[in-house]
């Protein structure tokens, strides 16, 4: 690696920009750096769960997501840069067909919640979609590789049945959705 930070702050983005890996600067809101920003805010809710107490093979795959999504971070702030191969998105459909066999199909839509780790990856997934967003708004406007995009679909896919699994393992039901559910309290039955 090459440049280590030892001066946390340069005061070159005071004036709203900031510095891109190819040495080039844009503004602190511009869709590049709002896809940078939400990724890193994955990786943050993904630290936060990861603070948690989870079986140590959930505890090695969800570092390696944020090693992943560090690499996904880099490829975004280097305009034209390709890292994600298909065997990052191969690793995540593996852990995801994995956890999801042991699972029974969904007849109906879940709410986030469960244990408390389950709701984080709920809160993890949503914020995995935003990013997802996020990058799909910069794609259409700026080259971003197809892998990175595919990464994070199949990344939010991931969280959404850990949150079901975690569940799972710790024998608490899913949250099932009751549609109208305030009308039939409201009138008593």
């Amino acid at each position: 690696m090459g440049h280590r930070l030892s001066k946390i702050y340069t005061r070159t983005g005071d004036d709203g920009s900031t510095g891109l890996g190819d040495g080039s600067r844009t503004e602190k809101d511009s869709l590049r750096v709002e896809a940078i920003g939400a990724i890193d805010e994955l990786n943050s809710f993904i630290g936060l769960l990861l603070a948690h107490s989870l079986p140590t093979e959930i505890s090695d795959f969800l570092s390696d997501v944020q090693h992943d999504l560090f690499d996904l971070g880099g490829e975004i702030c280097i305009p034209g840069r390709e890292t994600l191969t298909p065997d990052y998105i191969t690793r995540l459909e593996t852990a995801l067909d994995n956890y999801n066999a042991e699972l029974t199909p969904l007849k109906e839509f879940i709410l986030p919640g469960g244990v408390q780790e389950a709701a984080l990856c709920h809160v993890a997934r949503t914020v995995c979609r935003r990013a997802e967003r996020r990058l799909i708004s910069l794609y259409q406007q700026q080259p971003v590789s197809k892998q990175a995009i595919c990464y994070l679909n199949r990344l939010s896919d991931f969280l959404f049945v850990l949150a079901r699994h975690l569940n799972f393992i710790q024998e608490k039901s899913d949250v099932l959705w009751q549609p109208g559910r305030h009308q039939e309290n409201k009138n008593g039955k």
